[in-house]
């Protein structure tokens, strides 16, 4: 595994068209002189040639369509590349990934999606892994924290690649790494997942608090509360001596998740403290909440664990259970400290 990196000529190929697909296809041809892409809207695929701009997505973003094989033929994709970066939002991921009839075998494959396989409550590597037989050698993880709409705009950002393997791990990094992208290797494919769908989960549920009116205060203590909810959880389920959950890809991601203007499950949860039901609210924003599918996630795999995780608990009754946020809410707060 320590030489497929080092191999001449791989080709890489983008998986999904959103706007974190879009940013990291961005930074791909940074460093890459071709991009193979995949893109399940054939209209997008003809507006990104005719104008150089993704029709959906960050559109500030410009490529040169002379550096892209574009395709709605997810198999003519698969069968070019080498390395696959998947990056589809997790409750559309199991019906793309079932079109694929062309072999995976050989193929390095990078998870980008930040969520869950909702159907087998498992992240993207244990479904690769359990369900297509690809082995941990070869599967890599990037993380943030970083919004795609900052990368878009070349502002500094922060990458964690991880993989099994940290000579794997440190090829990726230098993958991804340009002027305004810094990365960091790591080995903890588990923990950087499953924190990744974790922090989209309390990002809900600040925003939930801010759309109620709670205050900067108060979100700290929330905040903290949901960071140690989420290492309880990690030590629980996949242990790792070498964790240091105080890093960027932890504590990092769920701060700017919770925080940032731009997240768009933070958004989601300030729609549904200011009244909106669910369904309007998910309508309303046209865009994939992924904590709203790794709370039930979350919650199910808890239910063989056990853990005091109240924060996480709290949204999935908002969510799933249709209960009151303020109600819901005032009950968290008491238990908090």
């Amino acid at each position: 595994m320590k030489t497929f990196f080092e191999r001449s000529g791989l080709k890489y190929a983008m998986i999904g068209s959103g706007s974190w697909a879009t940013a990291l296809a961005k930074l791909l041809l940074n460093n890459q002189p071709e991009l193979y892409w995949y893109m399940r809207d054939e209209k997008n695929i003809q507006y990104l040639k005719a104008n150089r701009q993704p029709r959906s997505y960050l559109r500030s973003v410009n490529f040169d369509p002379e550096r892209l094989h574009l395709s709605s033929n997810i198999n003519e994709i698969v069968s070019a590349a080498d390395v696959l970066v998947f990056c589809i939002p997790s409750a559309f991921f199991v019906r793309t990934v079932a079109q694929i009839s062309v072999s995976l075998e050989g193929k390095f494959i990078i998870s980008a999606t930040k969520g869950f396989v909702c159907e087998e409550n498992m992240t993207i590597a244990e479904y690769f892994n359990r369900i297509h037989g690809i082995p941990y050698d070869r599967i890599g993880i990037v993380s943030g924290p970083s919004h795609a709409e900052e990368v878009a705009m070349d502002r500094l950002s922060y990458l964690t690649l991880s993989s099994k393997h940290m000579d794997v791990a440190k090829a990726l990094c230098k993958v991804f790494t340009c002027k305004y992208i810094r990365t960091q290797p790591g080995t903890d494919i588990y923990g950087v997942e499953y924190s990744a769908a974790l922090k989209n989960v309390y990002a809900i549920a600040a925003g939930i608090c801010h759309g109620l009116g709670y205050g900067d205060n108060f979100l700290s203590v929330l905040i903290t509360n949901s960071f140690n909810e989420m290492i309880r959880f990690l030590d629980a389920t996949h242990p790792d001596r070498n964790r240091v959950t105080s890093s960027s890809a932890y504590l990092g991601d769920l701060l700017v998740t919770s925080y940032s203007q731009f997240s768009r499950n933070r958004t989601f949860g300030s729609m549904l403290g200011k009244g909106y039901s669910v369904k309007s609210a998910q309508i309303e924003m046209n865009m994939v909440a992924e904590g709203y599918y790794a709370a039930k996630c979350i919650y199910e795999i808890n239910r063989n664990h056990h853990l005091y995780m109240p924060i996480a608990e709290a949204v999935y009754r908002i969510l799933y259970e249709d209960k009151y946020p303020p109600y819901i809410i005032k009950q968290l707060s008491e238990n908090l400290h």
